[in-house]
């Protein structure tokens, strides 16, 4: 079957019912894209893929747990318009109960070939995560919702690998669950400065710099968080060093 018009890189929210319903079209198209996520693994570019793998995951089980979310998920068509009162019925075309057990089938086949790619992006995840190290810069101040991250790369022999250090502003804000059961962190990243590091400068001095030109943060809250592997910045290291940076910050806050 020919699906070579189908958009390997991404899977829609509803491509199990959406458009032609057939167990080999839907595989094949599974496919195209899981071979295009082990692409991007394999040259260490987790993100959005990782996440985008994750959702499928979840809304295939919950297919699998609750039809009555797959029937809610179909395309439904127009059978009555009511002009007058600007009222329309729709009548689903979720009534075939051979299209039902392709759809099953389709879910079957899905969940372990998704599940293992899963599995492989949550091992990318832990090797980056174990190998970014972070650290204060200078004294702490005891507002640190807000500041700056210093973002570098090494090797494990401490040998610095590129001497360009990315600035990121940043700002925590806290998100309360509509249950109140717990506090919600969410952190927005904007990028304030490239710069090439010297041997011969600190990054207290690098702090220095910062304060001088910025008097909107006296004595910012400031941190180093070096990479010790060499992957994309924006697809895998930056991602997690968000994660990584309210992990921290939280941490800070119970001490």
């Amino acid at each position: 079957m020919n699906v070579s018009n189908s958009n390997s890189k991404t899977l829609s929210p509803d491509w199990i019912t959406q458009g032609l319903i057939d167990f080999e079209y839907k595989k094949y198209m599974l496919l195209a894209y899981l071979q295009y996520t082990k692409k991007q693994f394999d040259e260490v570019k987790l993100y959005p893929t990782f996440s985008e793998l994750l959702f499928h995951y979840n809304n295939l089980l919950q297919i699998k747990e609750n039809k009555q979310i797959l029937s809610e998920s179909f395309p439904k068509k127009l059978s009555k318009a009511d002009f007058e009162k600007l009222k329309l019925t729709y009548t689903s075309i979720l009534k075939d109960d051979e299209m039902m057990q392709e759809i099953e089938n389709v879910v079957e086949f899905a969940l372990p070939k998704i599940n293992a790619s899963v599995n492989k992006g949550k091992q990318i995840y832990d090797w980056i995560n174990q190998n970014l190290e972070i650290v204060p810069v200078g004294i702490t101040p005891i507002y640190f919702r807000e500041g700056y991250l210093f973002l570098g790369t090494d090797d494990k022999l401490g040998n610095n690998l590129t001497n360009t250090i990315q600035i990121y502003k940043y700002k925590v804000t806290l998100f309360e669950r509509a249950d109140d059961s717990e506090i919600l962190r969410g952190i927005n990243f904007q990028h304030f400065n490239t710069i090439t590091k010297s041997a011969f400068q600190t990054y207290e001095n690098l702090k220095i710099d910062l304060i001088k030109n910025d008097r909107n943060l006296p004595n910012p809250a400031t941190f180093l968080m070096q990479a010790k592997i060499i992957c994309s910045l924006e697809n895998s290291i930056l991602p997690i060093a968000k994660r990584r940076l309210v992990e921290y910050l939280a941490i800070l806050e119970k001490k």
